[in-house]
């Protein structure tokens, strides 16, 4: 059974949280029209990624009402969608994957696990990973930095996660790099990843929303600036490449001791020293 999934790529308005939320819903209902089953939006998307809203009042994590036009826009179409924020815990702050399930109440799925470095003295990272299976394909969920680690990844894939999804923000400068781990991450694990970016504000966010097939090819992208990347997840595609690209199966799970050799040059000089 195949699965559709879009990964939106869009601009949020720093601190206008009600904004962004509509906006969200807008998506939503957009994706519906495509048949979509899950949509997955950009890192912070409804508080916008910005530092000065980070360390100021942050939507609360104990009172949720404030999502309840997505709530409505996923219940009216039978949507799953996986939104990240900024989020107050009380004693901590996070950024989180808050995920919507049509006709079921909200869930504060997955904390993002690697903070990137201006995002440390703000934020507390995720301890444990996150998956959700959906018409018998499991999704695996990271935001933005996490998908540098090649071992995020592999963590999911270990955990029977065929589709990686990964909410992002990437500054100018980081395209290359964006667009290499997305690929490799999907080649390393024969597994699907789906990147939604932001686009625009004060930062140029430089989108890049993509989804990549289990060999690391790019099969949808956003062609504007703000849109939709949409594809059908293929399980037999998975299977498929996970029997011709061996890496998965064949990996190590210890590679045992680690010997290393000083300075080759010096201990060649030191044999060839007379003896005294």
């Amino acid at each position: 059974m195949s699965l559709r999934v879009a990964a939106v790529q869009a601009e949020a308005k720093s601190g206008a949280v009600e904004h962004n939320v509509a906006k969200a819903a807008g998506y939503v209902r957009q994706a519906a029209s495509e048949m979509v089953d899950v949509i997955v939006f950009p890192e912070a998307f409804l508080t916008g990624y910005d530092q000065e809203i980070f360390a100021g009042a942050l939507p609360s994590a104990r009172e949720l009402s404030w999502l309840d036009p997505v709530q409505e826009a996923a219940d009216e179409t039978g949507t799953t969608v996986v939104l990240n924020t900024a989020l107050d815990r009380g004693e901590i702050r996070t950024l989180t994957d808050v995920v919507v399930f049509p006709d079921r109440s909200v869930v504060l799925a997955y904390d993002k696990q690697h903070l990137y470095e201006s995002e440390r003295t703000i934020f507390t990272p995720g301890d444990r990973g996150f998956s959700l299976e959906l018409r018998g394909i499991e999704l695996g969920l990271s935001v933005c930095y996490d998908a540098n680690f090649p071992e995020h990844a592999a963590s999911a894939a270990a955990n029977n996660a065929t589709v990686y999804l990964n909410s992002g923000a990437y500054f100018p400068g980081g395209e290359h790099r964006r667009d290499l781990h997305h690929a490799a991450r999907a080649l390393d694990n024969g597994m699907y990843v789906v990147f939604s970016g932001l686009v625009g504000g004060a930062d140029r966010f430089v989108g890049g929303s993509a989804i990549f097939d289990p060999v690391g090819r790019r099969i949808a992208h956003v062609p504007g600036r703000e849109g939709l990347a949409v594809a059908d997840i293929d399980p037999a595609l998975i299977i498929r490449t996970r029997t011709e690209q061996r890496m998965w199966a064949d990996r190590r799970a210890s590679l045992g001791a680690y010997d290393r050799w000083g300075d080759l040059a010096a201990i060649r000089r030191q044999a060839a020293s007379p003896p005294r």
